[in-house]
């Protein structure tokens, strides 16, 4: 999901890093920008890759924060009843069927109790993934993700894209054999560049599976609460899964948390025979903060996804008149945009450029990726686009 930059070595010492990006020391975030230690600005077209989805530093989520008066901590054999709180908040947003929460300290967290639910529950140890698509960085997430083979500590067969009619008959062959656990997918594949599954392929996901005793995960983790044009991308087609992972936006970042949204026999299952214990799973602070986000996201939620397709077409408008080295594919579903420029060198030079001029975006591979706000207003758009335009 991230690409590697060297860094000085001065940078290197003590902390252990995967690239890092050495022009950007961030000093604080507020609204739409980053802004670094030498006082620069960056409009921020990544927030956080899905976690900043209304903007950084929100007020409402920052005053929240200084006034809380809880526990410092609550030992997870206790109970605490602001979880219950959460968890029937989320349960009331999620599809229908998903009836219990597991508490986790984020997305990687989310996997690997839904791994694990999968395989109590089957009896089952092997999985199906998208090729190449991530679910987090714990052994188990990377084991259905695109992990080294080194660490991998699940047996995972990868379906290739694209993600169609024929794509469940090869899937049909890996699951007759009745010793998959679970299929864990994206609804709509971030890493992948904004890989938009068809129609057909999910109306059949779900008999699909059942038919052969196989679980569905469907991983909201960077999707949901709105990154799509829907408050879950699930809502884009009529399926029903028995696991759904949620975190990065349920806070806004202003603190972690992570959750598995389950059926009541899993969480049967779960509480039966599985370990869902958690150290800071749903830490006081970050449960109030979530509860706060959350109930925001829901009262104003029409209005929200209003503004993300308003704000989607502008952008989808813009990116289509721009001169690229060559015509670019362009992927979206709400406000996660992918712009193909189908050269992985042209496409860093490019986000290099953004970047001196300030603008923050996120090339992955061949693939220019806009993750704004979801909520960025007109003027900031214009200028981040304005930036996009004249460094192509």
């Amino acid at each position: 999901m991230h690409v590697a930059v060297s860094m000085p070595r001065s940078r290197k010492r003590y902390l252990v890093q995967n690239g890092g990006n050495a022009d950007i020391e961030v000093a604080r975030s507020r609204g739409n920008y980053v802004y670094d230690a030498r006082g620069r600005k960056y409009i921020d077209f990544i927030m956080g890759w899905c976690v900043g989805n209304f903007g950084w530093a929100r007020p409402a989520l920052r005053r929240r924060v200084h006034a809380f008066n809880g526990p410092d901590y609550v030992y997870p054999e206790y109970t605490y009843k602001p979880w219950r709180e959460l968890a029937q908040l989320l349960i009331g947003l999620a599809p229908e069927g998903l009836s219990r929460c597991c508490r986790a300290t984020g997305g990687s967290e989310a996997v690997e109790l839904a791994l694990q639910a999968a395989m109590l529950h089957t009896g089952r140890r092997k999985f199906v993934a998208i090729e190449d698509a991530y679910h987090g960085n714990t052994l188990g997430a990377l084991s259905v993700g695109d992990g080294d083979d080194a660490v991998r500590v699940v047996s995972v067969a990868r379906l290739k894209p694209p993600l169609d009619a024929d794509a469940l008959d090869r899937l049909e062959t890996r699951l007759k054999h009745r010793d998959v656990a679970a299929v864990i997918m994206e609804p709509i594949a971030m890493n992948l560049g904004v890989l938009i599954p068809e129609t057909e392929f999910m109306d059949g996901l779900v008999p699909l599976c059942h038919r052969y005793g196989t679980l569905l995960v469907l991983d909201e983790v960077a999707t949901g609460f709105g990154r799509t044009g829907k408050l879950f991308a699930t809502e884009y087609y009529d399926v029903q899964p028995d696991m759904m992972t949620i975190a990065k936006a349920a806070t806004g970042g202003a603190a972690g948390i992570g959750a598995l949204l389950v059926r009541e026999d899993l969480a049967e299952t779960l509480e039966q025979d599985g370990n869902v214990y958690s150290t800071f799973g749903w830490h006081p602070l970050s449960v109030d903060v979530a509860i706060a986000n959350v109930r925001w996201i829901k009262r104003n939620q029409s209005r929200l996804l209003r503004q993300v397709d308003r704000t989607s077409s502008y952008f989808v408008e813009r990116l289509r008149a721009m001169a690229f080295a060559e015509e670019p594919e362009l992927r979206w579903r709400g406000l996660a945009i992918a712009v193909d420029v189908r050269d992985e060198k042209y496409a860093k030079r490019v986000a290099k450029k953004c970047r001196a001029r300030g603008l923050l975006l996120d090339p992955q591979e061949s693939v220019l990726l806009l993750l704004p706000a979801l909520n960025v207003d007109r003027a900031t758009a214009k200028d981040g686009l304005d930036i996009l335009e004249a460094s192509t």
